[in-house]
């Protein structure tokens, strides 16, 4: 998150609360592109792999049975990890959706402070379970409350698609949260949440969890073309900040008259804007071979 600058506002957009502006950081005149995928993709061990369960992989299987070093049995964990992106068809597709996957769980967990609930990655790769529903399940304890934030990404790398992705994710986090239960249910079961969570998520299930409330998140990531010019940092990422308050301006305000208040009250917004989207996710495919 060093790498990424975020400002919040309403940007014109409803519900009317602050929602978040993010783009990746600029220092002086530079965007720190490389500095940001090399640490986005370092955080994919923690996206397929709770720390318990790294642990008990390094650990137990790694360094017991197979006399790895520490050095070792981490690298072969990445490798492993890595594994998660590759072996699959249509790849590029693929690889477009869970780099925006990938970018929402650490966005949840940062602007947030939720931790997942539920593993995406192991579901959506094992072929023995349907993957559909939300791109991110996690969970916070705060004030007496158990808040479930459901969280849906839409990333468009192709030009002037601000507003298909952003409709296109407030649409599917309303069915996600209509459907968020059954998922739930698929997997409370199986190996893909965090064992000390599994009783809040089967409590849950049961309609037995008190003071729940959900809370929905959609990331909107899309390829910008406006002119962000500058002379300084502060200008540079001025700009940013304006073509993104213009793309928000020209949305159109009946779109959210299909959505239901109290349901849109609950909906946080992350913009991400992204100049030459298309060769990001190119280079974040390079990364993760």
């Amino acid at each position: 998150m060093n790498h990424v600058h975020i400002f919040n506002q309403s940007f014109n957009l409803l519900p009317d609360k602050n929602h978040f502006g993010t783009c990746i950081n600029y220092v002086d005149l530079q965007e720190f592109r490389e500095e940001f995928l090399e640490e986005l993709v370092n955080t994919i061990c923690e996206w397929v792999y709770s720390d318990e369960k790294s642990k008990s992989i390094i650990n137990d299987v790694f360094i017991k049975e197979e006399n790895r070093t520490v050095q070792n049995a981490q690298s072969k964990l990445r490798k492993i990890a890595l594994k998660y992106f590759r072996d699959r068809d249509d790849r590029d597709l693929n690889l477009q959706g869970q780099f925006g996957e990938l970018l929402l769980f650490n966005f949840v967990q940062h602007f947030f402070r939720a931790v997942p609930l539920l593993r995406k990655m192991p579901i959506t790769t094992s072929t023995g379970h349907e993957r559909f529903g939300s791109d991110a399940i996690h969970y916070k304890y705060e004030n007496g409350k158990n808040l479930i934030f459901l969280g849906e990404s839409k990333i468009y790398t192709r030009n002037y698609r601000f507003r298909q992705a952003f409709e296109k994710s407030v649409t599917s986090i309303i069915s996600t949260y209509a459907s968020h239960r059954k998922e739930l249910g698929l997997y409370t079961y199986d190996d893909f949440l965090d064992k000390q969570l599994v009783e809040i998520a089967r409590q849950y299930k049961r309609g037995v969890l008190k003071n729940t409330e959900i809370h929905m998140v959609c990331l909107v990531g899309y390829n910008e073309t406006g002119h962000i010019g500058g002379d300084s940092e502060d200008a540079i990422k001025a700009n940013i900040e304006r073509v993104l308050i213009d793309k928000c301006n020209n949305l159109d305000k009946a779109f959210f008259d299909g959505v239901t208040l109290p349901l849109l009250n609950r909906i946080s917004y992350i913009l991400f804007p992204v100049w030459e989207l298309d060769k990001l996710v190119e280079s974040f495919q390079s990364e993760i071979r």
